[in-house]
This record gives structure tokens, C-alpha cells and sequence, in this order.
């Protein structure tokens, strides 16, 4: 999956939904399954489990790659199974009056986040993985790159976020100096990146300081 670019998201959700169907299955092993198997699965989410389209297509998108990447398997037959139903609920979307209570009920790093998502327009995910090199604060703007790393579009950094951040990522930067000297501090590229700029990880740019104050642990 890293040689093809696939985020870290991707990676840790595939190989969850792979083990989730060999269990499901009394542990035999994918190369003696196939059409009928998968069928059974997906159905199984979503008639037992109920689970949203979305979580459906994720787990068939994770079985295809299983067959078609790993075993080098293709899948002779159609998968017919039960489609999980899309929901059809519209969003809750909160006055700026709400926005600005829940807000008030806030404090430290939380606060900042949702000052930022909703300063800005950013969704979650993407307000969550902002690296330090993408916040222009000369142009009041925010760069939003997609899992792969390249850029996707830009946004507005509010202006009366920009002393706030500052403070932020000057107090969290004397952090990641202690980090480095104990032999960490340093964080996941995307592939092309990584090959490219062999130590970039560490670098001060590329870190998620953002929006955390702590490394989590992960096997290269």
C-alpha cells in the first residue's frame, strides 16, 4: 500500500476491514474464498451490522485490493451483495450563535482547533493534518493538501487566528527540539516526499503541530 501511495488512514482501515473478514469467515485464509465470501460479508454488514454505504464501500474497496494486489487474484464472479442503505438525513448545521457558545465553553488546544475549522472552512480531517508549512500567515491563508501530500486548494487563515497560532507553534516548536534530541520527533511523508527529501521528517515544517501537543507511536 506504501508503494502506492496509499495514506496511513487508508492503510491501518484496509488491514482492519481484511482481518475483520477472515474472522467473519472462522479464519480461513482469503486465497481459499473468493465472489461468494466477499458477497456474504458485505451483506453481513449491512443486514446484521447496519452499517452507512460509505463503511460498505470501504470494506469492498479493502477486500479488492486484498485479492487484486496481494494474491494477484481476480474475482472471476460479480459481487451481489445486499447494499448497505445511503442515509438520507440532512446535516445539522449550527447558528453562528452556537458556533460562538460552544466556543465560549472551550479552552487551551480544542478551542484553537474549532477556531480554525470554522475560521477557515476546513473539514476535519484536514484541519487535523495542517502541517506547520501550511500556514501562510504573510497572506492570511491556509494550504489544504490532500492524503498523498499534494496540494489541493487554499483557504483563508483568519487574521484574528494568526497571533493565537503563533503563540501556539512557538510554545510546541521548543517541544519538538526535545523531541529531536531524544531521538524522535518525526512524522509521516508521503511517499514521493520521503524518497525525495530523505530527512524531511524531522524538519520543524512538516510537523503536525497544528493542531496536537504528542507524537503517537508508529512502526516505520
Amino acid at each position: 500500500m506504501r508503494l502506492k501511495n496509499y495514506s496511513i488512514r487508508t492503510e491501518t482501515s484496509y488491514v482492519d476491514w481484511i482481518e475483520r473478514y477472515i474472522r467473519f469467515h472462522g479464519m480461513r485464509h482469503p486465497k481459499d474464498m473468493g465472489a461468494a465470501e466477499i458477497e456474504a460479508f458485505l451483506t453481513h454488514l449491512a443486514v446484521q451490522q447496519r452499517v452507512a454505504a460509505s463503511t460498505q464501500n470501504q470494506a469492498f474497496s479493502a477486500l479488492l485490493f486484498l485479492y487484486r494486489e496481494v494474491l494477484r487474484q481476480e474475482l472471476d464472479e460479480s459481487i451481489n451483495a445486499v447494499r448497505a442503505r445511503q442515509p438520507r438525513q440532512l446535516p445539522t448545521v449550527l447558528t453562528k450563535e452556537e458556533v460562538k457558545s460552544v466556543i465560549q465553553h472551550l479552552s487551551g488546544m480544542p478551542k484553537l482547533v474549532i477556531q480554525v475549522l470554522y475560521g477557515s472552512g476546513v473539514r476535519l480531517n484536514e484541519g487535523l493534518n495542517l502541517r506547520v508549512k501550511d500556514l501562510d500567515f504573510a497572506q492570511h491563508q491556509i494550504i489544504v493538501r490532500n492524503p498523498k501530500g499534494y496540494e489541493s486548494r487554499m483557504t483563508m487563515l483568519p487574521t484574528s487566528l494568526a497571533e493565537p497560532l503563533k503563540l501556539h507553534l512557538e510554545r510546541v516548536r521548543q517541544t519538538h527540539q526535545q523531541d529531536i534530541d531524544r531521538g524522535c520527533g518525526s512524522v509521516h511523508l508521503p511517499f514521493a516526499l520521503e524518497r525525495k527529501y530523505p530527512h524531511a521528517d524531522r524538519e520543524w515544517i512538516w510537523q503536525f503541530r497544528v493542531s496536537c501537543n504528542w507524537y503517537s507511536a508508529r512502526s516505520p
